[in-house]
């Protein structure tokens, strides 16, 4: 594939290749007969809405995709001279308050180990709960070094699916939460991908979870939100030598979404 001048494949790049806009066409008129309106049940708020049997499910190949985790800049030096992202790392800067870790560390996943022995990483650079850091951090989640920063002091570490082997856990949802569903490996995985896809198109809800640590072997690219950080992550490559990932420049994943 073409490298666009951001860093990345020109196809999946937003900015060098934007997606067309499907203009809706108005269906020509019919004469039916007009059904009596029913009235839906009351959603409870926070509440999964339970995909119906006759929805049919996207067709999407999880072993196509990446995964991405974000981590505050300051992290990053012991991360590369590691070589591993690991799930019992002490952080420069824990972005996750102390109630929350606990949170993670009491939810049982398919094969008995918890959510906290787990590296996660996000289907979406626009994950929900890395928009929440974009947007100031707000919430029991976060800790209060989280609310100190900003988005551009963040990196984000991307990799294949295909590169994570076939032990990780799939969350439809944050895996502390009582809703969420799980479930092991790529072909369990991958269906609960396309159930999630239902309600929650865009996927940044999903979480991979990853046991124990992750190799930065298979990374393949450090998504950076300015030249200033590009530079200084290229130095911090070098320094640690082995991976040798790309790092470019993306403005996109920096910015908190628009509500």
């Amino acid at each position: 594939m073409t490298e666009c001048i951001h860093g990345l494949d020109e196809e999946l790049c937003d900015i060098c290749s934007p997606r067309p806009t499907i203009e809706p066409q108005d269906p020509a008129p019919t004469a039916r007969k007009t059904a009596p309106a029913r009235r839906l049940p009351a959603r409870v708020p926070g509440a999964k809405r339970a995909p119906a049997a006759s929805d049919p499910l996207p067709d999407i190949d999880l072993a196509t995709m990446r995964v991405h985790h974000w981590t505050h800049l300051s992290n990053l030096e012991g991360i590369l001279s590691a070589g591993l992202l690991r799930a019992d790392a002490a952080p420069e800067l824990d972005v996750t308050s102390i109630d929350a870790r606990e949170k993670r560390a009491a939810v049982a996943l398919p094969d008995g180990s918890t959510a906290a022995g787990h590296v996660p990483f996000a289907l979406s650079p626009d994950a929900a709960t890395w928009d929440e850091v974009r947007h100031g951090a707000e919430g029991a989640r976060w800790s209060t070094a989280a609310r100190a920063t900003r988005p551009t002091d963040y990196v984000i570490l991307v990799a294949p699916v295909s590169a994570l082997g076939d032990a990780f856990v799939v969350a439809d949802g944050d895996a502390s939460a009582p809703l969420t569903r799980f479930a092991a490996g790529s072909a369990e995985g991958g269906a609960l991908v396309r159930r999630a896809s239902l309600t929650d198109p865009d996927l940044v809800g999903v979480e991979i979870l990853v046991p124990g640590s992750f190799d930065l072997k298979a990374l393949t690219l450090i998504g950076v939100p300015n030249d200033k950080v590009r530079d200084h992550v290229k130095a911090l490559v070098k320094e640690a030598g082995g991976v040798v990932p790309r790092v470019a420049i993306y403005p996109p994943w920096f910015k908190p979404s628009e509500a």
